[in-house]
């Protein structure tokens, strides 16, 4: 038995269709945990110029330090940063598939 030509449309543009809050917490999460990550590398790393290049996120990310304290707001930028990012791309995919399906 094989299903109707609108059927197997149908069924394709819900396949195709991504779930941007899903994809906005993946975001978070990874956006969070990784500069989070990095930042606790490299103050247990140490050194006489502890992370000279990402103390530079300071000049978008108020308060954020190469620090213990800072990896926490590094941890709550990235997450934020992270989840626009995995939205909007969710959100603008999403929308090219609609125009497509018309």
């Amino acid at each position: 038995m094989s299903a109707a030509p609108d059927d197997e449309r149908q069924l394709v543009m819900a396949i195709a269709r991504l779930h941007a809050g899903v994809l906005a917490l993946v975001g978070a999460v990874i956006g969070g945990v990784g500069l989070f990550a990095v930042t606790a590398w490299l103050v247990v790393k140490g050194g006489p110029h502890v992370g000279a290049h990402l103390q530079l996120l300071n000049q978008y990310f108020y308060g954020y330090t190469v620090s213990w304290p800072g990896s926490v707001v590094g941890f709550l930028y990235g997450a934020a940063v992270g989840a626009v990012a995995g939205w909007s791309i969710g959100a603008i995919y999403n929308l090219i598939v609609g125009l497509r399906a018309e």
